[in-house]
């Protein structure tokens, strides 16, 4: 059985109503933005929606490993696992619109690799040590200088040990982040579009990373962001499915090269949603770099039409071997007549079917 996951921005005021109608509606669970700039805490929105909720997971999708140190990140979801019974999911990547707004692109690699190892230890109530955190002297200068009669040996989390450790799930869309991420996660969390073939080369990949690593190939979940919109009117559905289209589709080419199984033609298209992005209409429908998407790239890409059209693309993938569709990029759906009437379409007629399978 696929679990099937609503996406919202983090909203001080209206995360209640959402979160209610996410469970009402038959989702399994709902994501929230993390970006500073452009939306409210997302751990203060998930403990507000725990508190209206019973069921469905909450999480981030997703936080970053720039914005907060490992160690407030780890207590952050933990404190939302804990208000919520366990129901606490933590979506990392290497951070997008965070960081753009802070002027910076997403973390380096070796940066993310070890916060990721740091994150995971703090979950477990295990001890970092201190010569690992990454903290410049010209910032906080080390602890001993203060003299104190006693002080911490490590960075530890006491509270969390033998608690209930919320999974971690990283998004991931290029080579070397999946082959990382893949020996780290819980779960990793595609951001490679609704492609069977670019999907089930990032499965294998991991899989691949694992091994060589002398780890558990199946000791991994595997999950994917998609843009899905059901409507009857197929260039409706294309429309709605514009702005957060771009936004995971950038992933695959946000350095300028992409990974993976892909056509010349979605190639030429990604590399020119990438050289007209503006962040400053992130998933914006009428911005310039949804302008440059063709019928052919969104049907490809995306997931679009009508509902027996959906589940069919959807089923498909599943059958690779993920067990999680995150709905991702479609936080402004519901502001036209016709984005209503697409996620009433998906909630009624899509997710039972795929949750019964």
């Amino acid at each position: 059985m696929v679990k099937i996951w609503n996406h919202s921005a983090a909203l001080p005021r209206g995360i209640m109503r959402v979160a209610r109608d996410t469970e009402e509606k038959g989702w399994d669970g709902l994501s929230v933005v993390d970006s500073q700039n452009l939306s409210g805490d997302p751990y203060v929105s998930l403990a507000m929606a725990a508190t209206v909720t019973e069921r469905i997971g909450l999480g981030t999708s997703v936080t970053n490993s720039v914005t907060r140190v490992a160690a407030a990140t780890a207590t952050s979801i933990t404190s939302v696992d804990r208000v919520s019974g366990g129901r606490a999911v933590l979506g990392i990547g290497r951070g997008d619109s965070a960081l753009a707004h802070l002027g910076r692109g997403p973390a380096r690699l070796k940066q993310f690799e070890t916060y990721l190892r740091h994150l995971q230890t703090y979950l477990r109530g295990e001890a970092v040590p201190f010569d690992e955190i990454n903290m410049p002297d010209d910032v906080a200068p080390p602890v001993g200088g203060l003299k104190l009669a006693d002080s911490p040996e490590d960075s530890r989390i006491s509270w969390m040990a033998g608690g209930h450790k919320p999974p971690v799930e990283v998004a991931a869309s290029g080579e070397k982040v999946i082959e990382l991420s893949a020996l780290y996660a819980d779960r990793l969390m595609f951001t490679v579009g609704a492609d069977k073939d670019r999907l089930a080369w990032g499965i294998d990949l991991a899989k691949a990373a694992r091994r060589k690593a002398g780890l558990d190939p199946d000791g991994i979940a595997f999950g994917a962001y998609l843009n899905c919109v059901c409507h009857p009117d197929l260039d409706v559905a294309r429309t709605l499915v514009k702005g957060g289209l771009t936004t995971f589709a950038r992933f695959s080419v946000m350095h300028g090269k992409t990974s993976g199984p892909i056509s010349p033609t979605m190639e030429t298209a990604l590399q020119t949603l990438r050289e007209n992005y503006d962040m400053r209409k992130h998933t914006h429908g009428d911005s310039r770099q949804a302008d440059t998407l063709t019928p052919e790239f969104i049907d490809h890409f995306a997931v679009v039409g009508a509902p027996e059209h959906c589940i069919q693309r959807l089923q498909a993938l599943a059958a690779l071997g993920l067990d999680k569709f995150s709905m991702g990029g479609n936080i402004r759906l519901t502001q036209t007549p016709e984005g209503v009437e697409a996620k009433a379409l998906i909630e009624k007629e899509v997710l039972p079917v795929l949750q019964a399978a």
